[in-house]
């Protein structure tokens, strides 16, 4: 099992009136993450999952089509960043399901689980938003990081 640790630091305005990170920040942290993960720098380079190109006149886009969260421990104000471990749950057609979890910093006992996240993105052409296949090289870039989808507790 292959997975990408991201660190994410925490800003003060993440925190809302009961001292814990909001629940839309976690939407960006997230954000940020998968950002970090996949988007290829400004130059154009990126090496290992960072494939996406979101540069102006990009040919193709990725949009969310679904995202899941699972609050399993409120998160407290930390210096530290959380570590948020990322891998790939699903490669379709022109989707993929990334998943997350968030925890507590690395080095930092006990390992906290704070959230359980998925996003499903479409790959889209920038030109008519409409679907496009995922490119053989961005596929062969995940493939390494490939591992059953996000299991979330069920519902009673």
């Amino acid at each position: 099992m292959t997975r990408l640790h991201i660190q994410i630091p925490l800003r003060w305005s993440d925190f809302d009136a009961y001292a814990h990170v909001n629940n839309a920040e976690m939407l960006r942290i997230l954000e940020e993450a998968r950002i970090q993960a996949f988007w290829r720098s400004d130059d154009g380079l990126g090496a290992g999952t960072a494939v996406m190109d979101a540069r102006p006149g990009a040919e193709m886009i990725a949009l969310i089509a679904r995202q899941e969260l699972e609050y399993l421990a409120p998160i407290p104000y930390m210096r530290a960043p959380v570590d948020i471990e990322m891998w790939i749950g699903r490669i379709g057609g022109a989707s993929l399901e990334i998943g997350y979890e968030v925890y507590s910093p690395q080095g930092v006992s006990p390992r906290i689980l704070f959230t359980r996240a998925a996003t499903t993105l479409v790959m889209v052409t920038a030109a008519t938003g409409k679907p496009a296949r995922i490119p053989e090289s961005q596929r062969d870039a995940w493939l390494p990081y490939l591992e059953e989808p996000v299991t979330f507790a069920k519902r009673g």
